[in-house]
């Protein structure tokens, strides 16, 4: 078994680390102007692109901040009373991992606290309506019903627009993949992509090797299939273990037959494999001869990692089946999804005529129409922009409140680079199942740790989504919970010193 040597890092953040160290010794202090980029660009001889990652890099982290029409300034950011999460070693969980009773923990939960209409909502996983171009695309939906008035009568083709199609290959080509159009199956988002992608490779009662923690919507799809998950440590800024799965598929029982990754913006921890590990990654499921499904839903969330290349990239042999869709990134009511599933793209094909026949051409040709154009580009940016200064408020919240009821570092926070998620380890002895009940009495609703294992495992975590939340409801809601979770750790103490 190898192991991966660290692979150096990138120079934005060689660059971000310099400016760090000068602000943690003193040379630079909060409240003074940081280097314009022009001036990093002069003394570190580096371009505009890799000057601005690395201002955005210590803005992420709180320690530098933007002004409008002023440039960045050092600041104190109250985030640093969270202790950031340090990366543990690896360990390889238990390939036998039984999935019994969470998939019913998991529907109840969803099917109870989404009849709920609450004020603050940390659990949904999209950006709010406001985020998303509206206007422009009622544009495009009315001019397409105007030039093509019987789209909504006419038979659809059956497997994508080529209109939706080609446009896909197209933008396919910045993140390293050649695609036809042919190549593309279009679907109702990302989850029926994922299934069709398990179904096309799997059989009942075969093992599925998955992130630990993944998206429970994972762990769901994988129950209903009626196949077994095999959950493996997932490192919360390199993604899933590679020595880890390497072990699992040299294990005969269970015998791994897919691997089911979100290697780009994960969810929940939010972090993305290093370019060497995904390559890696690829290198080992071909060896091994194991289909490697590829979740990349919120890859586009990320300016950091815009030109980062999915899995897919790597593959020369059809083994990797890509899997994304436009929910997150430009119009979650479209269901509009996608998967280029290689060798498998036959089959997939077929088991989506029997699934759900064709998709509805209407958001298609909307799509398509505003994804060909340069607004797609402006609103990306837009939305990454937003998404980075509300996760920056959710971690200032978290910081300042916690630190309030527990002191400076007693919770820890993974801090992604991009996306809308975060993912919180809460106090020790506060459960996050106990405290996301506490939380819906208050009108909160959150996503509680042991939603995204099919073990008994994460209930010290919380993710939260600062996506359809504004900057008042993350303050309150982050205050209200920091409260509950210090009026439930002096309870339980009352109890257990009466």
């Amino acid at each position: 078994m190898s192991s991966l040597p660290a692979p150096p890092p990138p120079r934005y953040r060689q660059i971000a680390q310099h400016y760090l160290a000068a602000i943690e010794s003193g040379t630079l202090v909060a409240g003074q102007r940081f280097p314009s980029v022009r001036q990093i660009m002069q003394t570190q001889n580096v371009s505009m692109s890799t000057a601005v990652q690395a201002c955005h890099w210590l803005e992420d982290r709180g320690h530098v901040q933007a002004r409008p029409r002023s440039g960045y300034y050092v600041q104190a950011a109250p985030r640093a009373l969270v202790r950031l999460a340090a990366d543990e070693p690896a360990r390889l969980a238990d390939t036998r991992a039984h999935f019994k009773g969470l998939p019913a923990f998991i529907s109840q939960w969803l099917a109870r606290t989404e009849r709920m209409v609450l004020p603050i909502n940390f659990a949904i996983a999209v950006g709010a309506p406001e985020l998303y171009p509206t206007q422009a695309l009622q544009r495009h939906a009315s001019s397409v019903l105007r030039q093509q008035p019987q789209v909504l009568t006419r038979m659809a083709r059956r497997y994508g627009h080529l209109d939706f199609t080609q446009v896909l290959a197209r933008r396919a080509v910045s993140q390293g993949l050649t695609l036809a159009p042919h190549e593309i199956i279009v679907t109702s988002g990302c989850t029926e992509a994922i299934n069709l992608a398990l179904r096309a490779v799997c059989e009942r009662g075969d093992a599925v090797a998955v992130e630990s923690p993944t998206f429970y919507g994972i762990l769901q799809i994988v129950e209903a299939l009626g196949l077994v998950p095999v959950e493996l440590p997932t490192s919360a800024t390199t993604g899933l273990s590679i020595d880890a799965l390497e072990m699992a598929l040299e294990q005969r029982a269970p015998a791994i037959r897919a691997v089911l990754v979100m290697p780009t913006v994960h969810n929940p921890l939010g972090c993305t494999m290093p370019d060497a590990h995904k390559a890696a990654l690829v290198a080992l499921c071909a060896r091994h001869r194991v289909p490697l499904i590829e979740d990349s839903i919120y890859a586009a969330l990320d300016a950091e990692q815009a030109l980062t290349r999915p899995l897919k990239a790597w593959d020369t042999d059809g083994a990797v089946i890509h899997c994304s869709s436009l929910n997150k990134i430009l119009a979650p009511g479209l269901r509009l999804g996608w998967m280029a599933a290689g060798r498998w793209h036959a089959r997939a094909e077929m088991l989506k005529y029997t699934q759900t026949r064709f998709p509805e051409e209407l958001g298609q040709l909307i799509a398509a129409r505003y994804l060909g154009s340069g607004a797609f580009d402006r609103h990306l940016r837009q939305l990454q922009t937003v998404l980075r200064t509300r996760r920056q408020q959710m971690a200032d919240a978290i910081g300042h409140h916690f630190g309030q009821h527990f002191g400076p570092g007693a919770v820890r926070l993974h801090m992604p680079t991009g996306g809308l998620l975060l993912w919180l380890e809460l106090p020790a002895g506060i459960s996050a199942t106990r405290l996301a009940e506490a939380a819906l009495a208050e009108g909160i609703r959150t996503a509680p740790g042991p939603m995204f294992s099919s073990q008994a495992r994460f209930d010290r975590f919380m993710r939260l989504s600062c996506g359809a939340v504004s900057a008042p409801q993350i303050d309150h809601g982050i205050a209200a919970l920091a409260r509950l979770a210090a009026t439930a750790l002096q309870a339980r103490r009352g109890r257990e010193n009466p």
